[in-house]
Formats: C-alpha cells, sequence, structure tokens
C-alpha cells in the first residue's frame, strides 16, 4: 500500500482498465482457459484470426500473425525468411531476441555502430554482393530510452534495394500521433515492411506477441516459423484484453497522446534537479549513475520513500553505464511524477549523486 509502481512496462495503464480486465474474463468464460494445442492442430479459434486481423488494421499492414511472446516472434522470423543467400543488418544494440532470432538463421550477418548510419551505410554497400538484404532494428531501444532514426534508415534502405525491419514492443500504443509507433512517429510506415511487436506490455499487458507485414510473409510464417509451429496458442484471457486494448486505442488518440506531457514533465524535472536522463522524448527514462552499487541503495531508498524503481547493472547493461531505468505510464498523475522527482533529489543528495 502507498507504493507507486515506476518501473513497468504498462505504458498506457490498459493491464488494470476495467473494460480491459471485463474482456480477457469474458473470453475466459467463453473461450475456455486454454486450447492444449498449437495453432494448426486445433489451437485456432475466431479470436485469434479476429485479433490477427485487428492488429493488421492498426498497423496499416496486410496481415498479422500470433506467437506466445515478441521473444518467439523475433526467434521465429530470421531463419523462416532469410537464407545463406541473404543479409541481415543490426544495430549493435538490438534487443536480445533479435541477436538470438539472428543466430539462429544462416544468413550473412552485419553488426553497425548504434543509430550510426555512415556505418549502415557502409555496411549496406558492403552486402550489395547478397540477395536479399534485411536491416533489423528496435524502434525505440529499451536500455537507453533512444528512438532508431528510422527516416535515415529507410532512405539508405531505399538506396541499396533492402528490407526494414523494426521490433516496437517499446513504441506499440504510444508513440506516434495515434500510437501506432516509431514509423508512424517519424513519417515512414509506407516504407518499413516488417513489425514484430508484444501484447505483454501498452496492448494490455498480459503476453503474446505477433509479425504484421506483407501477406506473403506471413503466409511463409504460418508454414515455416517453429515457435509459431510448436507454441501452444495464445489462451483466449489474453487473446480478450489485447483484443480490447486495440480497441481503445482505434476508438480514441486521447491514451496515446496523454503519454507526451506526462514524459516530458519528468524529463525536464529530474534534468533541472541535476540528472542526466539518456533517450530523448521516451518514456523510458534512465537515470544514469555509473555505479553499480548506487544504483542499487539508491533503489532500495527510493523504495522507502514510496517509489517503485530497480537499478540496472552489468551484464544487463555494458560496464560504467549502471542506472535507474524509470518508466513512465499514463496512469502516473503530475503528482505522483512530482513526488517521484522529489524522492529523487533527496536519495541522489544522500548518496551524493547530486551536489
Amino acid at each position: 500500500a502507498g507504493i507507486i509502481n515506476f518501473c513497468a512496462n504498462n505504458y498506457l495503464g490498459l493491464s488494470s482498465h476495467p473494460e480491459v480486465i471485463r474482456a480477457a474474463v469474458e473470453a475466459l468464460e467463453k473461450f475456455g482457459a486454454g486450447l492444449s494445442s498449437v495453432r494448426f492442430i486445433c489451437g485456432t479459434q475466431s479470436i485469434h484470426k479476429d485479433l490477427e486481423e485487428k492488429i493488421a488494421r492498426f498497423h496499416q499492414r496486410e496481415d498479422a500473425i500470433l506467437y506466445a511472446s515478441c521473444f518467439d516472434a523475433n526467434a521465429g522470423i530470421f531463419e523462416a525468411l532469410l537464407t545463406p543467400e541473404d543479409a541481415v543488418l543490426s544495430d549493435e544494440l538490438n534487443h536480445a531476441s533479435i541477436i538470438d532470432g539472428i543466430r539462429l538463421c544462416k544468413a550473412n550477418k552485419y553488426r553497425y555502430k548504434h543509430m550510426d548510419m555512415q556505418d549502415l551505410e557502409a555496411k549496406l554497400k558492403e552486402a550489395q554482393k547478397h540477395r536479399l538484404r534485411l536491416v533489423a532494428t528496435d524502434g525505440a531501444f529499451s536500455m537507453d530510452g533512444d528512438i532508431a532514426p528510422l527516416r535515415e534508415i529507410c532512405q539508405l534502405a531505399q538506396k541499396y534495394n533492402a528490407l526494414v525491419f523494426i521490433d516496437e514492443c517499446h513504441a506499440t500504443g504510444f508513440l506516434g500521433p495515434n500510437g501506432r509507433g516509431t514509423d508512424e512517429l517519424l513519417g515512414v510506415m509506407d516504407k518499413v515492411t516488417i513489425i514484430n511487436s508484444t501484447l505483454g506490455k501498452a496492448l494490455g499487458g498480459a503476453a503474446g506477441g505477433y509479425t504484421t507485414g506483407p501477406k506473403p510473409l506471413i503466409d511463409l510464417l504460418r508454414q515455416r516459423s517453429r515457435p509459431y509451429l510448436f507454441s501452444n496458442s495464445l489462451p483466449p484471457a489474453v487473446v480478450g484484453c489485447a483484443s480490447k486494448a486495440l480497441d481503445l486505442l482505434m476508438e480514441s488518440n486521447a491514451i496515446a497522446q496523454s503519454m507526451a506531457a506526462k514524459t516530458q514533465r519528468f524529463r525536464s524535472k529530474m534534468t533541472a534537479a541535476g540528472f542526466t536522463i539518456s533517450g530523448k522524448d521516451h518514456p523510458i527514462c534512465p537515470v544514469m549513475l555509473g555505479d553499480a552499487r548506487l544504483a542499487s541503495v539508491m533503489a532500495e531508498d527510493m523504495l522507502n520513500r514510496g517509489i517503485y524503481v530497480i537499478g540496472f547493472s552489468y551484464p544487463v547493461v555494458p560496464k560504467g553505464k549502471a542506472r535507474i531505468r524509470v518508466q513512465i505510464s499514463a496512469v502516473h498523475s503530475d503528482e505522483d511524477i512530482d513526488h517521484c522527482v522529489e524522492a529523487f533529489t533527496e536519495v541522489g543528495r544522500k548518496h551524493g549523486a547530486l551536489p
């Protein structure tokens, strides 16, 4: 009681939204607890097809395919799509699931420096000898709260005849005018070929992931993507809450738009207090401290002041880059945010992180 959570991926507050909870209960009662099956045997119900159609409509893509998680979606796409004749070019700070998915495929692998467009172009020139080129990047990077330069990436992809893949787990639902993600925010929805994202963060907070893009790609994944073929289908309650979350977003962009002002309030007040906040204009707000022990003890003291945050240190982040990653949610009030900043200021002074 009295603890405010500032470290959840519940960006829009929908995991506790009464309509989302009600939709999950109704799906549980109507369709059961689970299907005890993978999709291609007896694990497909009308709600699974309806949700896939809704995801594709939300992202303005042709089709979509559900997975047990976005980790599975990332593990299942590269091996199915790319051959030894192809190449994949990956940002060095991409999420672990992208890295693991790329490891599983037999394509030629190139890693470019984080958001470095000169290095990406050099790698694209080098990769011209391959049949197909796929640029893979997080839309928003979860540890640093920075946003990929998608306009420039898409320009380079067009110049060197490459496809663009983005992981939107930390963008779907709240970035862009209607919450459709990084590609909407930066005006390149027609330039990004493939989107992978999650249902377990902004879209209800339960579980599940998906790939959305051209219908021939989705058809290929249904036949060849191993995590899809050999994992149980999503439980009806999960499908129900995610479907309702999408309904709420497509009915109104008010929730998505509420994030920008709250994010700016926290970032500007923390910066004014003397803290270094990584990233830009994203509700992931890493408070950079450098020292692992400092991040840990400050997080403990924050909890004593009613603020729940977690310290991150090596190996989750590079050595010397320890931080407390704060995540702003639509359900945080201005008073909550101000209380968090005040607690950080007190704790920072106590432990020497501030003068």
